[in-house]
């Protein structure tokens, strides 16, 4: 089920918020109605990848009460291995196995395996647990608190990647204290904003980007075709994915539940590393506890930091996609983040203005080999982007120009939208007749279309 559809909106959402807060005084009857709503709402989806998820879900927290009552420290990598089989087998046998025969230069058939909605995210969300405990963390937690954590329908399928000890504590708080109306109206402001993030403005981008990238696969294009399919898709991808992110945290905000924010105008940045820290925050934060820091991170000599950043990223990369054009997009990160890193021991500094116009169009350089199928696509964007073709011109709708210009204006400029719904926006009457007229109008633009998928579900 998308967040961006009619039956989301008008069907599921309202009828699952009326049974929690009907059921709100009785903690494990509220869970188990999330528990049991979070289940169908990814088996709308596909009802196939629903046993994964239970049978998953079930042995890592059998896991968590085998090590609880052994304390053995063999038994979390136990459960990480298991975790990284599910997610080798279903992301990355079809990959591996191509690598491999495309090496030797021998035919060979994929299996095609069905990639189940969301995997990267909730199994890199239960061995964040798993490590946790090896490393000490003492919570053995019960069984609806376990299950809600990895289930619960807002952040299932592309996050944010929310730890356990930043969301379980919260599910002793009584959901109809007295902010419960401040929740529900800041989480409403913000799903609805997250919303017209993505059907306002990613969808209409992904009009423009998608046939430019497709072109490029078949003909030339011009340097001022292949410069606006580039930025349109540098901003369809920022709203498409900063959208679910808001939508995510709207919601839980309903529920009176607060999520890790996951975007803070990155397009700002004016240095590399400083974009990683304003870009998918809670992914930046996983690959730095987890792989980063056990790598040595800051604590050998400059050479090795550069080699662990670049190690980093690359699996980073891997993590976005079973193809090579994602680990050298995240080998060209790690080398521009480690090349940051050594510039930095320098003491230099660049104008600001210049630091972020280098790394803006860094980025959006990266971009082209993120969004293309193939290194020829990308190599072709490359070349027409550098003046290779000529310089050409361009012809699009009104709609789609209003949401170039618009969509650079949010982004280069306008107000963060969780600084906004948070602490810009006071709940008052007044707010709730533009913002709900806006609902309304998303709810209906949402019908004329056929719902588009988040582009990071395929991850």
């Amino acid at each position: 089920m998308l967040f961006n559809s009619q039956a989301f909106i008008l069907g599921f959402l309202p009828l699952v918020l009326a049974g929690y807060y009907a059921l709100a005084r009785h903690r494990a009857w509220r869970q188990a109605w999330v528990v049991l709503a979070s289940l169908g709402f990814y088996g709308w989806w596909d009802v196939r990848f629903v046993p994964l998820l239970v049978g998953l879900t079930l042995a890592n927290w059998l896991i968590a009460q085998w090590f609880g009552i052994a304390r053995r420290g063999w038994i979390p990598v136990l459960g990480v291995v298991l975790n990284l089989l599910a997610l080798g087998v279903f992301k990355y046998a079809d990959f591996i196995r191509g690598s491999i025969y495309g090496l030797v230069g021998a035919p060979w058939t994929p299996w095609a395996l069905v990639l189940p909605l969301g995997i990267s995210f909730f199994v890199f969300q239960k061995i964040s647990y798993l490590i946790d405990l090896k490393r000490g963390d003492q919570h053995i937690y019960g069984f609806l608190d376990f299950w809600m954590f990895v289930t619960f329908f807002p952040q299932l399928i592309a996050g944010p990647l929310v730890r356990h000890n930043e969301i379980i504590p919260q599910f002793d708080n009584d959901p109809r204290r007295p902010e419960i109306w401040e929740n529900l109206s800041r989480g409403c402001v913000l799903f609805i904003i997250g919303i017209a993030k993505k059907v306002a403005l990613a969808d209409t981008l992904a009009q423009i980007a998608d046939p430019i990238f497709a072109h490029a696969a078949e003909a030339k294009l011009s340097t001022a075709e292949a410069w606006i399919g580039d930025a349109a898709y540098t901003m369809q991808i920022y709203f498409d994915f900063s959208g679910y992110s808001d939508m995510a945290i709207g919601l839980a905000l309903m529920f009176g539940l607060r999520l890790p924010f996951n975007f803070n105008a990155p397009y700002r940045s004016t240095s590399i590393r400083d974009y990683w820290r304003h870009w998918h925050m809670t992914l930046s934060r996983f690959l730095r506890d987890y792989l980063y820091i056990p790598l040595g991170g800051n604590r050998c000599s400059l050479p090795r930091q550069a080699v662990n950043i670049f190690l980093t990223m690359l699996l980073g990369g891997l993590w976005h996609g079973a193809a090579w054009t994602y680990v050298v997009w995240g080998g060209m990160h790690g080398s521009a983040l480690a090349l940051n890193h050594v510039w930095e021991k320098t003491g230099i500094r660049l104008p600001r203005l210049l630091g972020w116009a280098m790394t803006l169009l860094f980025v959006m350089g990266a971009f082209v080999l993120f969004r293309s199928p193939s290194f020829t696509v990308a190599g072709s964007m490359w070349q027409a982007m550098g003046g290779a073709n000529g310089l050409g011109h361009v012809t699009f709708d009104p709609e789609h120009w209003i949401a170039l210009l618009g969509g650079a204006a949010v982004v280069l400029a306008g107000i963060p939208s969780q600084d906004l719904a948070f602490t810009r926006l006071e709940p008052r009457p007044w707010i709730a007749v533009p913002v709900g007229a806006a609902g309304v109008w998303l709810v209906l633009l949402i019908g004329g279309r056929l719902p588009n998928v988040f582009i990071y579900f395929q991850f």
